[in-house]
């Protein structure tokens, strides 16, 4: 599969990382500069290009960026790519960051806000895990162990490709509907960022309590408020403890 990655951090680095393992062509972008992606080519094969070039004979686009970010992609960009090119929305809204955004103050689901900022149809994916997580305990299919991720979106095609990416690096994947209902795996949901199996994932996932999810959200944010970014591989299991905590009545285990 062809997949283009905007974005080189924590999610997308990995993301770039497991796609190449797997076998799929990826092309990479970022916002410093390509020669920036020089090292991760090396390690993996993938190519570094312009943001431009993202797009171009590719069958997967996967926006791995802080959310805020989006209004500085150019319109161009979706509307010259194949009606049939699914894309991938990993975004998470944290006003702390993005600044207050009134449509998602007011409820709309953030893939929607992402989707209507692009004017394509997204997939909701990959939001929900700490990029620690998504680095080391991704498992082989059928291990009883194995994490699983939820995706939303209106297109089954679309979901089925993604529902074999979430497989490919090493998860589970729980179709949990279209892309009005992804607010259930926003930040302030039980299933984000709490590590679930598929079974856990079900149940957890039906409790998301909408009402609840900023003021939850900013509960978790405090956890990260007080480490260094910079050191995230030492702190990401401590993070998913303190919202299994948060989320302790909600969750489905």
């Amino acid at each position: 599969m062809n997949i283009g990655i905007i974005g080189a951090g924590q999610i997308g680095a990995t993301l770039i990382r497991q796609y190449s393992k797997a076998g799929h062509r990826v092309k990479m972008t970022n916002s410093s500069g390509i020669e920036k992606l020089r090292n991760l080519a090396l390690e993996t094969g993938a190519s570094g290009v312009t943001l431009t070039d993202i797009a171009i004979d590719v069958e997967v686009v996967v926006i791995a960026i802080p959310l805020i970010e989006v209004l500085n992609l150019p319109k161009e960009l979706f509307e010259n790519i194949s009606a049939s090119t699914t894309i991938i929305d990993t975004c998470n809204y944290y006003p702390i960051r993005d600044g207050r955004i009134e449509d998602i103050e007011k409820g709309m689901p953030e893939s929607v806000w992402v989707s209507n900022q692009i004017q394509r149809p997204v997939i909701k994916a990959y939001n929900n895990i700490l990029a620690g997580s998504l680095v080391c305990s991704g498992l082989s299919k059928g291990d009883p162990l194995r994490l699983a991720l939820p995706i939303a979106g209106d297109n089954k095609q679309s979901k089925d490709l993604v529902s074999t990416l979430v497989d490919d690096s090493g998860f589970d994947c729980l179709d949990c509907g279209t892309l009005q209902d992804s607010w259930r795996q926003q930040p302030g949901s039980p299933v984000y960022c709490t590590d679930l199996n598929l079974a856990q994932l079900k149940k957890s996932i039906s409790n998301a309590k909408r009402e609840l999810l900023p003021e939850r959200r900013d509960l978790g944010l405090t956890f990260i408020l007080k480490h260094d970014p910079a050191l995230w591989m030492d702190w990401w299991k401590d993070f998913a403890k303190h919202n299994r905590i948060i989320y302790e009545s909600d969750l489905g285990i």
